[in-house]
């Protein structure tokens, strides 16, 4: 990588955040990479695929390298596939405009943090190899299952859910047949004769897009004082419905995306019935983790 300089990882990096600093709630690779192309074109050396490794390109990759110091440094997240700047990250872009300058900077802090880790990493290269390995795979691996999740069967997603509340220790006393629902998918309990604590209320929504303030309102007003409502969509909540959600006083609410569903999933997976398990069948494969 000898023709990538600093000032060169630098124009790449504040590229992406330039694109990231008018999103808020972050954006997939994919839709970075495709439009930082458009902002700060490859050179013909980028171009070009790695000699090794045919249809890999260098220009996404040197991408990936070049943000791992930021990531460090504290001003960039990746989850999931999503790229996201931090606050930390938005005021660096203002204030570190030479893009030289700016890579100078978070490469400091990377060092930082590297010198701060119980033990030093031997090889910064080989560590910066397997971090863009892992990043990809998960993201590969994640985009795999939204996918997945997104085109299962309605009733099949709902199931899902009503075989996670299980494998998490409640007890499901109904899960809402095929067709209209009336509000609610599943009730389950903390006890199995539904005593001990309050009612627990899902509604359930596999569609594409962001689930509305006034949805979530529409949810809320089935529910009583003592209910605990839990909303499950796999496209998420729009800002708006989030803070709705915060501000309840008297109504007890849980948004779970499909990012935190499966992530309950996977911390549960062995106690799910297996039945449910079989809709999301999932297989541990092991990575090197750079950080250890």
């Amino acid at each position: 990588m000898a023709e990538i300089t600093q000032r060169r990882s630098g124009e790449l990096v504040r590229g992406v955040f330039e694109l990231l600093s008018h999103e808020p709630e972050g954006l997939p690779v994919r839709e970075i990479m495709g439009q930082l192309q458009n902002r700060v074109p490859p050179t013909e050396f980028e171009k070009r695929d790695y000699p090794k490794r045919p249809g890999t390109r260098r220009y996404e990759k040197i991408v990936r390298f070049s943000t791992i110091a930021a990531v460090k440094a504290g001003w960039l997240t990746k989850t999931k596939g999503v790229w996201t700047l931090t606050d930390e990250g938005r005021r660096a872009l203002e204030k570190f405009k030479d893009p030289q300058e700016f890579y100078r900077e978070s490469g400091r802090l990377y060092r930082k943090w590297e010198a701060d880790q119980p033990e030093e990493l031997d090889e910064a290269s080989s560590a910066a190899v397997a971090a863009t390995n892992l990043e990809e795979a998960e993201e590969a691996a994640w985009s795999e299952i939204d996918a997945y999740l997104g085109e299962m069967a309605p009733y099949d997603f709902q199931q899902l859910v009503a075989g996670l509340l299980g494998g998490m220790g409640y007890y499901v006393e109904w899960v809402s047949p095929p067709g209209p629902d009336g509000g609610f998918d599943v009730i389950a309990h903390t006890d199995p004769l539904g005593i001990k604590g309050p009612r627990i209320k899902v509604q359930v929504k596999r569609r594409a897009d962001k689930i509305t303030v006034d949805g979530l309102r529409a949810f809320m007003a089935l529910l009583s004082d003592s209910d605990i409502g839990i909303f499950v969509a796999r496209s998420g909540f729009t800002r708006d419905a989030e803070n709705e959600a915060r501000r309840q006083e008297s109504r007890r609410i849980m948004m779970i995306d499909s990012e935190r569903l499966f992530d309950l999933w996977t911390e549960h997976y062995e106690r799910i019935p297996e039945t449910e398990r079989r809709l999301l069948p999932l297989r541990k494969v092991y990575y090197l983790e750079p950080d250890k």
